[in-house]
């Protein structure tokens, strides 16, 4: 009986992971789909703690007190962590705690092959299911310690504790790394009693995850965020299958499915191929830099805060482009106001959102939703480049890199060919920066020196509420 209350509790969670990840996909569902997932996730943990029992052994669940004791100072630990974050640091937690998952699904790698290695020994174990579950071992010890080497590489660069590092042959040295690891993991397969080859293999697949996100710049953080969370998926699905645990499965598939196919479409929206992204070491300041410091791009034109809330109020239609400044100033709410306020002196107000803008896939969607930002609003990529020709005027938050037209017109530039948000196109462009300092990518934005640009410099927050209050009192 209690394994079949095990085995609807792992359906109504497999289910629940399905339907939140669907809804998830919607902002208007996407809270609601967060909240289904994780119901899931509860019932089939406390199913499996308190339901579980191995009908070969006759055992069930009883360290009860470690259980929960690691239950609660975890549950504790993220809830914290989860309250106190800012919205600028949301990428780095979603990258470290994508490494947790990592870490864990190499452990699991770890115990079971010890717990295989006693059965081998002790002769109750049957040698033909061996091979197959040291693969699965194997495969989930690299890929997981990967992913979670990779992922605290990535939050260590987030939060600006590591900074980009590349030398001549790193590429080639991965490649040997990963190479050794996975002719080590054959090896053991075929001779499952060498239990220090699998420290081998752990300590490569760590060397490996740093060094293969080292050289990689801030520009393609979102992309290598995604990629370790679809390799932390595919770990966790391989202890599925050494549990026969069918939600876990599930789930690890789910998570690895999802996380490479956003991974395909950040690639998609950066016209840039996923080998490009992991050995071509953009955005790497070390690089851009010089290259946009040897361009000469002529004089920029300022605006007053008083001539840009003019601007704004008698435009018809103005169009809002976040970026990662307006997340660094705190100022999603200070921008609502400012929606509101124009709205109420009949202007069109809507958002342009890049599917690379921030530091993480959705990071302005999350951002804009914080601060009721009604979804309506928010326009996709290409809906607001359909909308710029008859936009009057455009204010840049602290967005950079996603609306350069170097990006289309200049074949030298390394954003050539990305899509970006073709701002340009309407009649007046503001752009909030706090200094001409390049963006994330590290490179110069010729948008800054067109015509129809003014800079309006400035902490984006205070900015806003300078406008605030110069369009109150027009």
């Amino acid at each position: 009986m209690g394994l079949q209350l095990l085995t609807v509790c792992y359906l109504v969670g497999s289910v629940t992971f399905i339907l939140g990840l669907k809804m998830l996909s919607n902002p208007a569902t996407a809270r609601r789909g967060n909240l289904v997932a994780a119901a899931g996730m509860i019932i089939a943990v406390l199913g499996t703690i308190f339901l579980y029992h191995n009908a070969e052994t006759g055992e069930s669940l009883h360290n009860y007190g470690w259980i929960f004791g690691g239950l609660l100072i975890g549950g504790i630990i993220g809830t914290m962590a989860a309250k106190k974050v800012k919205m600028t640091a949301m990428p780095e937690m979603v990258s470290l705690f994508n490494g947790m998952g990592g870490a864990c699904a190499a452990l699991i790698s770890l115990v079971e092959f010890n717990h295989l290695s006693a059965e081998l020994a002790a002769g109750t174990t049957e040698s033909s299911s061996v091979q197959s579950t040291v693969l699965i071992i194997v495969l989930g010890l690299i890929i997981g310690s990967v992913s979670f080497a990779g992922s605290i590489i990535a939050w260590g660069k987030l939060n600006g504790r590591v900074k980009d590092y590349s030398f001549k042959g790193q590429n080639i040295l991965n490649l040997i790394f990963l190479a050794i690891a996975i002719g080590a993991a054959v090896y053991l397969v075929i001779n499952p009693a060498h239990q220090m080859v699998l420290y081998i293999i752990l300590v490569l697949s760590l060397l490996y995850g740093v060094l293969f996100v080292m050289p990689i710049g801030g520009a393609d953080m979102p992309v290598v965020i995604s990629l370790l969370n679809s390799f932390t998926g595919v770990a966790a699905a391989c202890g599925g299958f050494l549990y026969d645990n069918k939600v876990m499965l599930t789930g690890g598939i789910l998570v690895g499915a999802a996380g490479t196919l956003l991974t395909i479409l950040m690639c998609k929206a950066m016209n840039r191929s996923l080998t490009n992204v992991l050995v071509g070491s953009f955005g790497g300041s070390h690089k851009n830099g010089d290259a946009a410091a040897a361009k000469a791009q002529g004089a920029y034109k300022e605006i007053s805060v008083t001539d840009a809330a003019m601007v704004m109020s008698y435009a018809n239609r103005v169009m809002i482009v976040p970026g990662y400044g307006l997340a660094v100033a705190q100022a999603q709410h200070i921008c609502h106001e400012l929606e509101k306020i124009l709205e109420e002196k009949g202007v069109e107000v809507k958002y342009a959102i890049h599917p690379v803008a921030g530091r993480m896939p959705g990071h302005m969607n999350v951002l804009l939703a914080e601060a009721d930002v009604s979804y309506d609003k928010l326009l996709e990529m290409e809906a607001a480049n359909d909308e710029f020709k008859t936009t009057d005027a455009v204010l840049i938050l602290g967005a950079n890199d996603v609306v350069n037209p170097a990006a289309k017109n200049d074949p030298d530039s390394p954003i050539y060919g990305m899509p970006i948000l073709e701002v340009e196109q309407a009649k007046t462009v503001i752009v909030n920066k706090r200094s001409m300092k390049p963006g994330y990518a590290g490179i110069e934005n010729d948008l800054f020196f067109q015509p129809k640009t003014a800079m309006l410099f400035g902490d984006a927050k205070k900015v806003l509420q300078d406008l605030c209050a110069e369009i109150k009192a027009v």
